[in-house]
């Protein structure tokens, strides 16, 4: 009999295959199939938004964060890349009998102050206790609720040939930080999560810039996997140069150690564009002047119409093909 494995929960490709084999099925319907972050509805006073995500983090405090402010940052983040404004959030949390008190009011504390950053407002929930060692701790459920920006239109379907692949700065510290503050391998580093809200940053992008095909949050999977599903999902080849892809020089040396990629480290205040290629330039300086995000930059470009392969120049000036993320290193890192 098949079971689930903590690998489909991972993000990657056995994450894809359940959705794809397990749940579209039973749920199928034409807003579900485009598997985007969010699912874009029609109401009356225009275009709505609506997305949900779970999160279990562990530990539930590290670096640059906790699962509160991870639950405000994810779904508003899922909303922000879908091209909406977010507006509305709803919480759930499932707490385990003997959870300290402080601990909660902590992380209520963190997830108001990311509502506040986030100019969103959480305005209903649930509380359920469960039994001891019925749940590790806490996991929160965020489910959010944004307006659409008049005239913006992102998916799949606009990608084409010769669009440009930018990111808004280095990858991989949300994953290194969680990983090595549940063990820490003797390492001492000052790696800290990037979690944080997106929102102002991608609404200013799409008011002042044209151009833009699509949007995703490097979350579970990292930056590969993500590529990966755009490139299936959008039928096009897609190639991007490792010599340009930012990452911090100490999480570089921590993964080298570790025998980790941090192509497939998971972000949680990272997103990519794909865009016109004239408009690549002006939304990178965009970024670096008006946000401080200096290390943003275009990373590749969409190729031609094809088997939705990516592939990744490397610094030896040879070719080698990216996958979606098999077996994740880091489980519950978000």
């Amino acid at each position: 009999m098949e079971r689930i494995l903590l690998s489909h929960g991972d993000g990657g490709l056995l994450t894809y295959e359940l959705v794809k084999s397990c749940f579209l099925p039973h749920f199928r319907n034409e807003t579900l199939e485009k598997l985007t972050d969010a699912a874009l509805l029609q109401a009356k006073e225009g275009r709505i938004a609506l997305s949900t995500d779970a999160f279990v983090v562990d530990p539930i405090f590290f670096p640059g964060g906790d699962v509160g402010k991870l639950s405000i940052c994810g779904t508003v983040n899922d909303l922000s890349v879908s091209g909406a404004r977010p507006v509305f959030m709803a919480a759930s949390f499932i707490i385990e009998e003997g959870f300290p008190l402080a601990d909660l009011e902590r992380i209520l504390d963190s997830m108001a102050k990311a509502s506040r950053d986030a100019d969103v407002q959480v305005v209903c929930g649930d509380t359920k206790v469960v039994g001891k060692n019925q749940a590790d701790k806490i996991f929160i459920v965020t489910t959010g609720l944004g307006y659409v920006y008049e005239g913006v239109e992102l998916g799949y379907e606009h990608i084409e040939e010769g669009d440009a692949v930018v990111v808004n700065g280095p990858l991989g510290n949300h994953g290194l930080a969680v990983l090595l503050a549940r063990e820490s391998f003797g390492l001492k580093t000052k790696i800290e999560s990037d979690c944080a809200p997106l929102n102002r940053m991608i609404g200013a992008i799409l008011e002042s810039h044209r151009g833009v095909k699509f949007m995703r949050d490097l979350t579970r999977g990292g930056l590969a996997t993500c590529l990966k599903e755009i490139a299936l999902s959008s039928k096009k080849d897609i190639m991007v140069d490792e010599a340009s892809i930012p990452i911090d020089e100490e999480v570089r040396g921590v993964c080298e150690i570790l025998g980790l990629d941090p192509l497939y480290l998971a972000n949680e205040g990272k997103f990519l564009i794909i865009v016109e290629a004239k408009e690549a330039p002006g939304i990178v300086q965009f970024l670096k002047t008006e946000f401080s995000q200096q290390k943003a930059c275009i990373i590749g470009s969409v190729l031609r119409e094809g088997d939705g392969e990516l592939l990744l120049r490397t610094r030896m000036g040879g070719t080698r093909r990216l996958r979606m993320l098999l077996g994740d290193p880091l489980p519950r890192i978000c």
